[in-house]
Parts: C-alpha cells; sequence; structure tokens
C-alpha cells in the first residue's frame, strides 16, 4: 500500500481506492507567497508575515517540496503576551512562531486551535514546552480523530514503512506518527463547548463552534477590536478539504461567517480576504456542490470552481485546484461516501436548484 503525495500538478491524484486518504488536509498546496509592507525591524526572523491590523500578524503557512504542508497561523499581541491561533506541522513553523515571542519579549499566554487537522495542531506540544502556563482553547473533537480517522491514517502510515520505500519517505512518515502519537500534547486544556466570548490577556474574543462541518468540531474566532475573523479551514484554498467534512453544514457556517462584519478574515490555507472575496469563495462553494449534485462531469465541476475563483487563486495553484477536486467530486460528494462525515439530521440534505454550478460568476 502507497500513500502518495500529489506535489505537482503532472500527478495523477484521481485514481483513487475507494477508502484511500489522498491527502490529510491541505497536502498539496504549494508555498503561498504574498509581498508585505511591515513595520518590524531589518533581521526580523518574521520576515515573511504580514501585519493585518495593529498587534495582529498573519504567518502564512508554507509548503517544502515532499512534505506536507502547515495551515496558516495568526498571532494576536495584547499587553499579558501574544495568542496564537493554530501552530501548523513541521518545526520550522512553530519555531517562527516561538521567534516571534522571543523578540516581542513575551510568552504565549493562549493557543487556539481551529481544529485537529495535523498541519494546524503539530506544533502544540513545542509551544506547550516553551510556554508551559499557556492554555489551549479548542474543541474536543481530537478526541474522536485520534480513535478514529487520525488512527486509521496512522495504520496505513505504519503499512507505507514497512513497504519498499526511500528512508528519506520513511523518515517523513515516521514523523507524522511521532505527530499522531502526540495525542495528549494535542487536547485542549480550555475546551470549547459552545459560542460564548473569552477574555484573554485583556481582549475580548468572541469564539464560535461548528459542530459537523470541517472537522467534527471547528472553531473560528472573531476579535472586534482589530476587526479580523480567524476562519480556519471553514475557508480554504485552492480548494475546500472535504476529506473530514459534511458540505451542507460547511455551507451554513460560511454564512455564518458573513454575517460578520469584519475587514480581514484568514482562511487556514491561503491569502486573507475581504469580505467581497468571501463573498466570492461562499458563491463558488455553492455552485461546486450543486455541480457534485447534477450530471456533470467532476471536470466540469472544477473548471467552473477555477472559473468563479480566478482572482484568487494563483496561477500556479490551478492544478493542484484540479487535481482536488477531480477527487472530492466524485469520491467524497458523490455516490457511497457522499455526506458521509454529516449527522444524520444532515445526510438527506439536497442542494436545491440555483444552477448547475458550471458556469462562471455572474
Amino acid at each position: 500500500m502507497s500513500i502518495r503525495s500529489c506535489h505537482t500538478p503532472n500527478q495523477d491524484c484521481r485514481v483513487a481506492k475507494p477508502r484511500r486518504i489522498v491527502l490529510l488536509l491541505g497536502l498539496l498546496l504549494p508555498t503561498l507567497v504574498l509581498a508585505a509592507v511591515d513595520d518590524r525591524p531589518p533581521g526580523d526572523k518574521l520576515d515573511s508575515s504580514l501585519t493585518l491590523a495593529k498587534g495582529v500578524r498573519w504567518l502564512p503557512g508554507e509548503f517544502v517540496a515532499g512534505q506536507q504542508p502547515d495551515g496558516n497561523s495568526v498571532i494576536i499581541e495584547t499587553p499579558d503576551g501574544l495568542i496564537v491561533f493554530d501552530s501548523g506541522r513541521h518545526t520550522a513553523h512553530s519555531d517562527r512562531i516561538l521567534a516571534a515571542a522571543r523578540s516581542r519579549g513575551l510568552p504565549i499566554i493562549a493557543l487556539i486551535n481551529s481544529h485537529w487537522h495535523l498541519d494546524h495542531i503539530s506544533g502544540n506540544p513545542a509551544l506547550r514546552a516553551a510556554h508551559p502556563s499557556l492554555q489551549v482553547h479548542a474543541s474536543t473533537a481530537i478526541d474522536a480523530a485520534l480513535k478514529g480517522f487520525l488512527a486509521n491514517y496512522r495504520k496505513q502510515l505504519l503499512q507505507a514503512i514497512a513497504s519498499e520505500a526511500s528512508d528519506a519517505q520513511k523518515a517523513t512518515w515516521q514523523a507524522e506518527i511521532a505527530r499522531i502519537d502526540s495525542g495528549p500534547q494535542l487536547r485542549p486544556s480550555r475546551p470549547v463547548h459552545q459560542d460564548e466570548v473569552r477574555r484573554i490577556g485583556g481582549r475580548d474574543l468572541e469564539f464560535r463552534l461548528q459542530h459537523d462541518t470541517v472537522s467534527g468540531g471547528d472553531v473560528w474566532v472573531f476579535d472586534p477590536q482589530s476587526r479580523v475573523l480567524l476562519a480556519g479551514d471553514l475557508v480554504t484554498l485552492p480548494a475546500p478539504f472535504l476529506d473530514t467534512a459534511c458540505a451542507p453544514r460547511w455551507r451554513e457556517a460560511l454564512q455564518r461567517l458573513a454575517s460578520v462584519d469584519f475587514d480581514w478574515l484568514v482562511p487556514g490555507h491561503g491569502r486573507p480576504m475581504d469580505k467581497r472575496e468571501l463573498q466570492h469563495y461562499i458563491s463558488a462553494f455553492d455552485r461546486l456542490l450543486e455541480c457534485a449534485a447534477s450530471p456533470a462531469q467532476a471536470f466540469d465541476c472544477a473548471s467552473a470552481w477555477k472559473s468563479d475563483l480566478s482572482d484568487l487563486i494563483p496561477d500556479a495553484q490551478t492544478g493542484q485546484a484540479s487535481q482536488l477536486l477531480d477527487y472530492y467530486v466524485d469520491q467524497v460528494l458523490r455516490g457511497e461516501r457522499a455526506n458521509q462525515h454529516c449527522p444524520s439530521d444532515a445526510r438527506a440534505l439536497k442542494v436545491e436548484g440555483r444552477g448547475t454550478g458550471v458556469a462562471g460568476r455572474s
């Protein structure tokens, strides 16, 4: 058995065994490069971050050839210390977060995990070791994931290691196993069970919890002071990552995001968006689901998505978007696997006619 990484546009990711995990949530994303004008002093290691508002910085997730990616992180500075939203997957990413704390001379007092996917929580152990008093705010969906999805993924990794693979590839898979095996360090110390306002470092943050949406328990946060909305994987580019998602519930969650009066939305992967760009994303998501519910070919659904979001998806990512959506439409949104991650009350939800989703954005 093999676990393939579709890192390049010429790889064929469309042939999939029914139970194959085609990616662990964001595997295909290349590096996002966005020029930034910032007030950091020369030599600051955070040279790839972007200031979204005073005291609020975006750290883009990065992609290295042959490796799985890191999700985006955001650092909020308060008088009491730093609040970090998502910790990435690789050591290089968590090191950037720790460097931010050192450069500011501030402790990390809180870590918020949007969800349990490894590209958003694997830096937790390093951050907790360096700042033992920090509190981790997240849903408890990680508990089910460690017994289900991640446990199955771990078995696949072990089988892959036993196969004829290079030493480098085996080391990569062993590192993934180590991330899963750090389970206790991935769990929250301050579980999020409902929508609420939490005061952290003198800052009132609006926590919102989405059940059975992208990961079983997705936390998104709005900071009224900076008007920055932290969406996690409720918004991702170059495509929605549907591996553990309930698409009808996801559609509802996007409408909740749209109701917030924000200046910037930071997605789980991809560059920050304004409200107009989020509306484009939501329209494209609606049409994608409508297309998947129609007789259209997966290729046509993917083409429509890319056309709808041509202003948000860089040219370098269009190949990855096609590969992802060719798989998701046929293997996740249709057939026996359709809505498999939805609760019973959402499994019967159907997309009602607002077009086939194969036309460009109106």
